[in-house]
């Protein structure tokens, strides 16, 4: 990797809007370091290192602490500055809360979601803030904005990364350091898929292309922007609705939204 250009660092980076982020950056002069648990992000840097990128992959599991410090140790080891931070990794857990979804699934939303997204933020961000200089965007959701029956530990943690991205905005004011909030909505990525909620109303339903949504986030990030809610005008409408309306008539939306079944002919 070249020293001169700037290093971007993007989590989740295999599929869907973390690919096409990682593409906006290389096609903007980023060298890479991408890292998600699957082999495919192997794929994605081989096609960011056509575009012309510089590309490190660590395949690794951010659920595990070992995980996110093997990936902030490596980043560390380039002997760089992380230009940009784009914490993405995300996954969802679709069904009964107390019904046909495990422990292990629920907290597997809440280490991804939450838990590594603070221990990566906290091992990285200070040293943007030493060097006063340094974009970070966190990939939230408009699932943030609203209660979500059978996604609910899912919507909690997005409402989750939304505060935190805020807060940690105000803290880094004046500091060289910008942190901006992504919301989509309901992208046509792997998610539902994997979520397990094809056969939901909200799972069959029209999707916004990751491309869309990336282009539009890293453009927010790139102005410096507190947050951009990404994808059709029905996603504004939504995030519009959900600040006047009480949460238990949005938590019932959702649920005709997301319920198992809602989704059949």
């Amino acid at each position: 990797m070249d020293t001169r250009t700037p290093l971007a660092l993007v989590t989740g980076a295999s599929t869907g809007i973390g690919r096409e982020l990682a593409r906006c950056l290389a096609q903007d002069g980023h060298d890479l370091l991408l890292t998600a648990e699957n082999s495919q992000v192997h794929d994605t840097a081989r096609e960011m290192e056509r575009i012309g990128a510089s590309v490190e992959t660590v395949q690794v599991d951010l659920t595990e602490r070992g995980g996110v410090e093997e990936l902030a140790g490596r980043a560390r080891s380039t002997g760089r500055p992380i230009d940009a931070l784009v914490l993405n990794a995300g996954v969802g857990s679709g069904g009964s809360f107390a019904g046909d979804t495990t422990l292990d699934d629920q907290l597997r939303v809440v280490d991804l979601n939450v838990r590594s997204t603070v221990h990566l933020a906290k091992l990285l961000v200070p040293g943007m803030v030493e060097r006063g200089h340094g974009r970070v965007l966190f990939t939230s959701s408009i699932a943030a904005t609203a209660p979500g029956p059978y996604l609910s530990v899912y919507n909690a943690s997005k409402a989750f990364v939304q505060s935190f991205a805020q807060a940690l905005r105000e803290e880094l004011r004046g500091t060289g350091v910008t942190v901006t909030s992504l919301l989509p909505g309901p992208t046509d990525t792997e998610f539902f898929h994997r979520a397990r909620m094809l056969d939901t109303r909200i799972g069959a339903g029209p999707k916004d292309s990751a491309v869309t949504v990336a282009r539009q986030g890293y453009a927010a990030m790139v102005a410096g922007r507190d947050s951009v809610v990404a994808g059709s005008r029905s996603n504004l409408v939504q995030v519009a609705i959900s600040r006047v309306v009480p949460e238990r008539l949005m938590a019932a939306v959702h649920r005709r939204m997301s319920a198992p079944g809602t989704g059949r002919s």
